[in-house]
C-alpha cells in the first residue's frame, strides 16, 4: 500500500490543534470564571469538574466500543467537534448576570462528550493509517505537534485577545468554532483513509474484556498510567512551585510557554531516536532525562529564573517523548491484534487508553494535594517546612514514580515473550 504523503498526514493531525486548545481552559480558566467572576465558589466548581470528569472517563471505553461498530472515523471526529464547539462557546461566553450550576454542568457535559468522541476516534484513526511501525510513529508525531501548538495558543491567546480575563476568554470562545470548522474541512478533504475498514461486531463488555486480555496491552497500559501520574504531579503543582519556591509568579506564563514549545521542537528528535534505537529504548531515555531534571528542582531556591527556564526546556523535551512514543507503541500492539482478528478494534483500545490518561490526572491531584496539606503546606502562606514539602512533592515524588516506570518498561522490553517485548 502506498504511504500517505506528509501533507495528507498533516491534514489528518490538524484537528488535534482545536482539541488541545479546548482542554487547557477547562482546568485553568473555568474555575476562575465561574468560581470568582460568576460567584459559584471554588469548592462547588471544583467538585462539579471532578464529578463530571470521572463520569466522562468511565464512558470513554464505551464510546470507543461504539466507535468501532460505527467505523467512519473521520465523520465521528467531525461529529465530536460540533458539541465541543457549542459547549466551549457556552462555557466561556456565558450570559451576562447570574449563571447557575446547571449552565456550568450542561456546557461541561457538551464539552466532555464532544472532546472524548473526537479524541478517541482521531487517535484510533491514526493507529489504523499504516502497517509500518516507523510510519505510525511519524503519524503520532504530526498529530501531537498540532496538539502542543494548540496548548500554547490556549495559554497565550486570552491575554492577547482582551483587556481583561473575562473578555479574553470570551473572544477565545468565539474564535474556537471557526478554527475547529476549518480543521475539520481540511481533514475531511485531504486526510488519508484507514487501512482497516472492517467494523467490530463484538458486544461492548466483550470487546473491552478482549482488549484487557491482551497481555502486551495490559503491560503498556500499566506503565503508561504510572508514568502519567509521575508527569501530572509537577503539572498540577507548577504554579504553586513558581509562586512559593521560586517567588517568580510573574514569569509563570513564560515558563509554561518554554515547556510546551520545547515539547513541539523535541518531537523530531524522539522520532529519529525511535527509528535508530527502538521506541521502548527512546521512551526509557526520556524517563532518565525527566528523572535528572526533576532531581535538579530539589536544589532550586528563590530567584533561580535561569535554572528553572532550563528545567522547563529539558522537561518539555521529555514531554515530547511521552506524547509521541506511548501512543505509537499502542498502535503497534493494536496492529498485531487487528491482523489476528481482521477487524478494527482501535476505538476500544483508545477508549481504555483515554480512561487511563484521565485517571492519571485524577490520581496525581488526589495524591499530591492531600499529601501537601498533610505536610502543612498552605499556598502563599507557608513557612520553610511547607516550602520544603512542596519542593519534595513537586520534584522528589515524580523522580520515584519515573524510576518505577523506567524499570517496569526495561523489564517489559527485555522480555522474550509478548508482542511489546519485541517491538522495534
Amino acid at each position: 500500500m502506498q504511504t500517505p504523503s506528509t501533507a495528507r498526514l498533516l491534514a489528518y493531525g490538524l484537528p488535534a490543534l482545536p482539541l488541545a486548545m479546548a482542554a487547557l481552559p477547562i482546568y485553568v480558566h473555568a474555575p476562575k470564571l465561574y468560581g470568582e467572576e460568576k460567584g459559584l465558589g471554588l469548592a462547588l466548581v471544583g467538585g462539579l469538574l471532578l464529578a463530571l470528569r470521572l463520569f466522562d472517563a468511565l464512558i470513554d471505553p464505551l464510546l470507543g466500543w461504539w466507535s468501532d461498530r460505527i467505523g467512519q472515523r473521520h465523520w465521528l471526529v467531525a461529529a465530536g467537534l460540533l458539541p465541543l464547539s457549542l459547549g466551549f462557546y457556552g462555557l466561556f461566553d456565558p450570559p451576562v448576570g447570574e449563571v447557575g450550576v446547571l449552565w456550568l454542568g450542561g456546557t461541561l457535559l457538551l464539552v466532555y462528550f464532544g472532546f472524548s468522541l473526537a479524541t478517541i476516534n482521531l487517535n484510533a484513526w491514526g493507529a489504523e493509517l499504516s502497517a509500518d511501525v516507523h510510519q505510525r510513529t511519524r503519524i503520532v508525531a504530526g498529530r501531537e505537534a498540532f496538539a502542543l501548538v494548540g496548548v500554547v495558543l490556549a495559554a497565550t491567546l486570552p491575554g492577547v485577545l482582551g483587556d481583561d480575563f473575562a473578555q479574553g476568554i470570551a473572544r477565545l470562545a468565539w474564535l474556537f468554532a471557526p478554527l475547529a470548522l476549518v480543521t475539520v474541512l481540511v481533514m475531511l478533504r485531504y486526510a488519508p483513509p484507514p487501512i482497516i475498514s472492517i467494523r467490530s461486531a463484538e458486544a461492548p463488555f466483550a470487546a473491552l474484556r478482549a482488549a484487557l486480555r491482551n497481555s502486551a496491552f495490559r503491560r503498556l497500559l500499566a506503565i503508561y498510567t504510572l508514568n502519567g501520574v509521575a508527569s501530572a504531579i509537577p503539572a498540577t503543582l507548577v504554579l504553586f512551585f513558581v509562586q512559593d519556591v521560586l517567588q517568580l509568579a510573574a514569569q509563570a506564563g513564560l515558563f509554561l510557554s518554554l515547556y510546551f514549545i520545547s515539547g513541539v521542537l523535541a518531537l523530531p528528535l524522539w522520532l529519529k531516536l525511535s527509528r535508530r534505537f527502538g521506541k521502548t529504548a527512546a521512551w526509557r531515555l526520556s524517563m532518565l532525562l525527566a528523572i535528572a531534571v526533576f532531581a535538579w528542582t530539589l536544589g532550586l531556591a528563590a530567584g533561580d529564573v535561569y535554572a528553572f527556564a532550563i528545567i522547563c526546556v529539558l522537561s518539555g523535551c521529555a514531554l515530547g517523548a511521552d506524547l509521541l512514543l506511548p501512543p505509537a507503541l499502542l498502535a503497534d500492539v493494536i496492529d498485531q491484534d487487528s491482523r489476528d482478528a481482521a477487524t478494527a478494534k482501535s476505538g476500544g483500545y483508545f477508549g481504555l487508553w483515554a480512561l487511563a490518561a484521565k485517571l492519571s490526572l485524577a490520581l496525581a491531584a488526589g495524591l499530591a494535594l492531600p499529601l501537601l496539606a498533610g505536610l502543612n503546606y498552605v499556598p502563599g502562606r507557608s513557612g520553610s517546612a511547607g516550602i520544603t514539602a512542596l519542593q519534595w512533592v513537586y520534584g522528589g515524588l515524580p523522580v520515584a514514580l519515573k524510576l518505577l516506570s523506567f524499570f517496569a518498561l526495561r523489564r517489559t522490553s527485555a522480555a522474550k515473550a509478548g508482542y511489546l517485548g519485541v517491538l522495534p
